[in-house]
């Protein structure tokens, strides 16, 4: 038996499940399960879709690494059932996966902790007229961004260039979302930083630059596409690099996350001014994915990073960053 094996005994490799996500997660739990299984470990796929997680512990898994993206897999739910069952996973725990995955108290709390992020509003869609929608455009100007705060993978996002589309932009979120996030508009560009560990130990792998076409980071060009370009580490000069990734852990640190997650930021054009968007609690593992690639040029490769994400599965208190 390998001391890997023999270490993590029999892990349960979750992808797939029922959020507007699983076809992202499916590539990305295919990717950790022939990592893992490559390194000698004794790891099994499992999609909450098709299966009880009740079934984790009648069969016996020792834990599990968490491949889900969205709801029912980074929002806490699946956390607080593993929780129940005694079987340590991988990522942040139940109160910072469920803060993580609302967009809108993620600003409010990181604002609070000093972490800077484009001036937002929510919005009720049953009560936001277009009235309102046309004020909040005056407010923040054009072009405008509106979300469901509660998708991830660039779904539920629609930037508004005029007055014209704004009652169309969010009537596209309304269809993952009750409630609107309204954010002020970021010219510049995309950066986003892993974070690993937990807590003092917490450290931010190399930052990466997204350069899509047109800078449209749609959910094409985030996962399908060769026209996407990815700078890694992003060219920035040291003391902004090191400005950057230390609002990163900050802003791990400030709602509790603990293993691994991925924060994405702006960094505005006409000052170099870095604004936080969102903290992802589960980020993708496909081909195309950021965090992988960030670890490489740290030095890792990804069946080693998927080996260190999974040794950093717990039980119990992981909201505290403490």
């Amino acid at each position: 038996m390998s001391d890997l094996r023999k270490e993590f005994g029999k892990v349960g490799v979750l992808f797939g499940g029922r959020s507007a996500e699983r076809e992202v997660s499916l590539m990305s739990g295919k990717g950790v399960l022939a990592a893992l299984q490559a390194k000698g470990i004794d790891a099994h796929p499992f999609d909450p879709a098709e299966r009880s997680i009740a079934e984790l512990a009648t069969e016996g898994f020792d834990r599990v690494f968490i491949a889900l993206h969205g709801v029912f897999g980074e929002d806490g739910s699946l956390q607080g059932a593993l929780e129940q069952l005694g079987i340590p996973y991988t990522g942040p725990g139940v109160m910072a996966s469920s803060i993580a995955m609302d967009k809108i108290m993620t600003k409010r709390i990181c604002v609070s902790n000093g972490v800077p992020t484009p001036a937002f509003v929510s919005l009720e869609v049953a009560s936001t007229t277009t009235e309102r929608l046309q004020q909040v455009a005056k407010e923040f100007g054009l072009p405008l961004m509106l979300k469901a705060p509660h998708e991830g993978s660039t779904i539920g996002i629609a930037r508004v260039e005029s007055a014209d589309g704004l009652r169309d932009g969010f009537d596209l979120c309304a269809r993952y979302d009750s409630v609107i996030l309204a954010e002020q508009f970021i010219k510049g560009r995309e950066l986003t930083v892993p974070v690993i560990g937990r807590g003092r130990d917490a450290r931010a792998l190399p930052i990466v630059e997204i350069r899509a076409p047109q800078g449209n980071y749609d959910y094409e060009h985030k996962y399908f596409s060769d026209e996407t370009e990815y700078l890694c580490p992003a060219p920035l000069d040291e003391a902004l690099t090191k400005r950057i990734q230390t609002l990163a852990v900050n802003a791990f640190n400030a709602i509790g996350c603990t293993g691994w997650s991925r924060v994405d930021f702006m960094l505005r054009e006409s000052d170099n001014e870095p604004f936080l968007l969102e903290i992802n609690t589960s980020p993708g593992m496909t081909s195309h994915s950021l965090v992988p690639m960030s670890a490489r040029v740290a030095g890792t490769g990804y069946e080693d990073l998927c080996v260190e994400i999974l040794r950093l599965a717990t039980l119990g208190l992981k909201q505290s960053s403490k």
